[in-house]
C-alpha cells in the first residue's frame, strides 16, 4: 500500500533540540556582561590628584531675609535700606549678574517686600528669587 508507513523509514522527530538555542543565549549573555562591564567602568587613566584644602570660594548668591518684625539682613547681618543698598552695588560691581533672593516672613508687612524689590530694581540686579514654603496636603 502506499499510504502505510514501512517500519524501516525513519522516524519523524517530534522534539526541537534546544542545545543550540541555549548555546546562543549564553554567548549572548556573556557578551552582554562584558559590553557592560567594560560601559560602566570606562577607560582607565591615570587622573590628576587634588590638594585636601577646601574651597576658598565664596557662594555668590546673597540673602536678603525681612523678619516679621521689619527687620532687614543682608545674608545674616541685619541692615538699613541705605547700608543694603551700598553693600549691594559694591558686591555688583564684582560681579555683574549677581543673584540675590529675598525671604520675607508671612507676616511682614508687603511695603517692606516691595521697598526691598525696588531697591533691588534701581539697581539693575536681574538674577532675583523669592522663597517660598512648598505647601503640604
Amino acid at each position: 500500500m502506499s499510504g502505510s508507513i514501512d517500519s524501516g523509514e525513519k522516524d519523524v522527530y517530534d522534539d526541537i533540540n534546544i542545545t543550540p538555542m541555549l548555546d546562543l543565549a549564553y554567548v549572548l549573555m556573556i557578551i552582554f556582561i562584558i559590553m557592560t562591564t567594560a560601559t560602566v567602568q570606562g577607560i582607565k587613566v591615570n587622573l590628576p590628584k587634588a590638594s585636601a584644602a577646601p574651597s576658598l570660594a565664596k557662594p555668590q548668591t546673597k540673602a536678603i531675609t525681612i523678619t516679621a518684625d521689619g527687620t532687614i539682613y543682608l545674608d545674616t547681618f541685619p541692615v538699613t535700606l541705605p547700608e543694603l543698598k551700598n553693600l549691594l552695588r559694591q558686591y555688583k560691581a564684582v560681579n555683574p549678574n549677581l543673584p540675590v533672593i529675598i525671604k520675607g516672613a508671612s507676616t511682614v508687612q508687603y511695603q517692606k517686600v516691595v521697598d526691598v524689590l525696588d531697591l533691588v530694581g534701581q539697581l539693575g540686579i536681574t538674577q532675583l528669587g523669592l522663597v517660598t514654603q512648598r505647601l503640604v496636603k
